[in-house]
């Protein structure tokens, strides 16, 4: 055994060890910050090994850095914070379409695979084209290049299930005479892409948290596929762990909506109209910046409760600001966080820790629940699903089931919104129409900031 084998695989124990620290350090947000650089130092080490190990000369390894890095630097400063839903799909279909190509591009080389490897290849190569696909389609609903609702046509489980089908009975052939079937490897890829949007395109907006965690899951398996493929060991580990973390992310989505993974793919969620037209329907209690002031000063318990509104209006700040308002004013400040608020799974935490909001005033929905009827004051910020009552109570409505932050049981609820428009799963909020609630209307930076304004000018 050389030295340089030795090496190569010393320096891959490190790195899987540094992905493995970083990926537990991403469960707090107090060290996330800190496990992201190790984990990406870990894929830095990983990939200068791996490029050297192959004889590519430093230089081209340096400026393949110095691109990507711009590339990311770029991104990271330019991307917007609203934007970060589309982003993290944009990548997990880079992450499945590299691993696609890589095993077509082994098998392009050497044709000559082992059943094995002809299996591991085409399963790397479907699941990286659903992925890729599948998240395109998942980027235009985000970012409402597409409709973001359930679109549905005739036939679309027997169409799915027969391309499982076909992809299943296609690798089994490719593996079995690999080097003779070129076509079948081309058929492959060509039913993967189709199967990425017949099999997203149905599920509606409300889930994206889920899909997108899924999709994360699927990045994750391709690559732990293409690295049987090409004998990397580094490559497995990584899939492995991005596979199993998103799978568990994936689980925890979809207990947070009270539904299975498979109602989640195959019901078509949000398109099933709501009974009885447009919905809920009543006499809303419109309030001023001073109404909400006064309502706000006079409390004992805040919690704030954010949406994707929130992260539209670019908000986490001037909330903070009102937070430490309130606190000064002896207010007990809490924000409530749903798992699935948002267009991302923890959208709503990335956005507070970037205001710096003391993580002990986040709240889960499992803990504030059960003391809502002791809080004063819920302020919804943006958020209209995660806080719709009929989940609760209307066995017609198409979010019935999934568990709510209960915020209609608290004494007063402050919504803050732009307009009566439905929130992302195309329904009507009954809490709108609430004897407690009174809707606060406008931008919600703009609505926080007079609020902010209120109270300097009360004091």
């Amino acid at each position: 055994m050389s030295s340089s084998f030795l090496a190569i695989n010393f320096a891959y124990v490190i790195s899987a060890g540094m992905f493995i620290l970083g990926l537990k350090m991403l469960s707090s947000p107090a060290t996330a910050r800190r496990g992201n650089l190790i984990s990406a130092l870990g894929m830095l080490l990983a990939i200068v090994v791996t490029l050297f190990s192959q004889g590519l000369d430093y230089k081209w390894i340096v400026l393949g850095i110095v691109i990507g890095g711009t590339i990311g630097l770029i991104a990271a400063y330019k991307v917007e914070m609203t934007s970060m839903p589309e982003m993290v799909a944009l990548f997990n279909g880079f992450g499945g379409i590299a691993s696609m190509l890589l095993s077509w591009g082994e098998y392009h080389q050497n044709p000559q695979m082992s059943v094995f490897i002809g299996i591991v290849a085409s399963l790397s190569a479907f699941i990286g084209g659903v992925t890729f696909s599948g998240s395109m389609i998942a980027f235009g609903k985000l970012s409402e290049k597409i409709p973001s609702k359930a679109i549905l046509f005739n036939g679309q489980h027997l169409i799915n299930g027969t391309i499982l089908v076909v992809a299943l009975l296609a690798t089994v052939f490719f593996a079995s005479h690999a080097e003779s079937l070129y076509w079948v490897f081309v058929l492959i890829v060509i039913i993967a892409l189709v199967f990425g949007v017949t099999s997203v395109i149905p599920i509606g907006g409300a889930d994206m948290p889920v899909v997108i965690s899924l999709l994360n899951s699927y990045s994750g398996l391709a690559a732990c596929a293409a690295g049987f493929v090409i004998s990397n060991n580094i490559l497995i580990v990584a899939g492995a762990l991005v596979g199993a973390s998103g799978i568990i992310l994936t689980r925890i989505m979809c207990k947070a909506m009270n539904r299975s993974l498979a109602n989640v793919l195959f019901s078509g969620f949000g398109a099933k109209i709501q009974a009885g037209g447009d919905g809920p329907q009543g006499e809303i209690k419109p309030a001023s910046a001073e109404d909400v002031y006064y309502i706000l000063e006079a409390a004992d318990s805040v919690a704030f409760v954010p949406g994707y509104g929130l992260a539209v209006a670019q908000a986490q700040h001037v909330t903070r600001e009102l937070g430490d308002l309130l606190e000064q004013n002896g207010t007990e400040v809490m924000y409530a966080i749903h798992p699935v608020a948002g267009r991302m799974p923890g959208h709503m935490n990335v956005l507070l820790a970037e205001a710096n909001v003391p993580y002990d005033q986040l709240v889960e929905m499992d803990d504030i629940n059960p003391r809502m009827d002791s809080v004063d004051v819920c302020v919804v910020i943006g958020a209209n699903d995660v806080v719709n009552p009929a989940a609760l109570t209307d066995k017609n409505s198409s979010i019935y089931g999934m568990p709510i932050i209960e915020v209609h049981r608290a004494k007063t609820v402050i919504v803050l919104k732009r307009s009566m428009s439905p929130g992302f799963a195309g329904i009507q909020n009954a809490l709108f129409f609430m004897e407690n609630t009174r809707m606060y209307f406008g931008d919600a930076k703009a609505s926080i900031q007079a609020l902010i304004a209120e109270f300097k000018g009360g004091n």
